[in-house]
């Protein structure tokens, strides 16, 4: 599951994963856009315990193993920053003890016998399974490179504006010390004095 979701200034914003006994559950988040780009985050067990806390972070990566049934919730807080509201990206996997596809109990039922074959069933499937896994952590790196780029796209837009700004200002500024220069010189030179001839 992944998601990208706008995190008010002074607030705190929490989502709720059902994981059962045993299942791991693998997450990482990142602050996109906004002052200070960090976070707190802190991952609460069902019974209520603090499994993970990180406190002001822009990103973090954390790998969990569930001791309980239930609703586990991650929450994110902007509390300490009173103006400023953050885009956070953020996505989480459960990889299951049974098996990501509930086990795929259909290979069992296949009836050849092993005689016939040269490979296994168990290598075959050994192999599949191997090549979803790398497959998914394939999926999931590409979606944190994506966050990062739209951070980076995000601040490079920002940086863009100030540029932008300042320079607009220091030309402006250039063109009233050239016009005050020119008008000094020429007051300089004005000859104010009349001659009689």
């Amino acid at each position: 599951m992944q998601f990208t979701f706008l995190l008010s200034a002074g607030s705190t914003e929490c989502f709720y994963q059902t994981m059962a006994k045993n299942d791991s559950m693998e997450f990482g988040y990142q602050v996109i856009a906004g002052s200070g780009l960090d976070v707190g985050f802190a991952l609460i067990s069902p019974s209520g315990y603090r499994l993970v806390s990180d406190f002001r972070r822009s990103d973090g990566i954390h790998m969990v193993d569930s001791t309980e049934d239930g609703e586990y919730r991650l929450c994110f807080d902007n509390s300490f920053s009173k103006l400023s509201e953050k885009m956070v990206f953020f996505e989480v996997n459960i990889n299951s003890e049974i098996g990501s596809d509930g086990g795929l109990n259909e290979w069992e039922n296949v009836a050849i016998k092993e005689s016939m074959v040269e490979y296994k069933l168990e290598d075959i499937r050994a192999q599949l399974d191997s090549v979803y896994q790398h497959l998914e952590r394939s999926r999931q790196i590409l979606a944190v490179l994506r966050a990062l780029e739209a951070r980076d796209r995000y601040l490079l837009e920002d940086n863009l504006w100030s540029v932008s700004f300042w320079s607009c200002l220091s030309l402006l500024v250039m063109l009233f010390v050239a016009v005050t220069q020119i008008y000094t010189l020429k007051r300089l030179f004005d000859d104010t004095k009349r001659v009689c001839t």
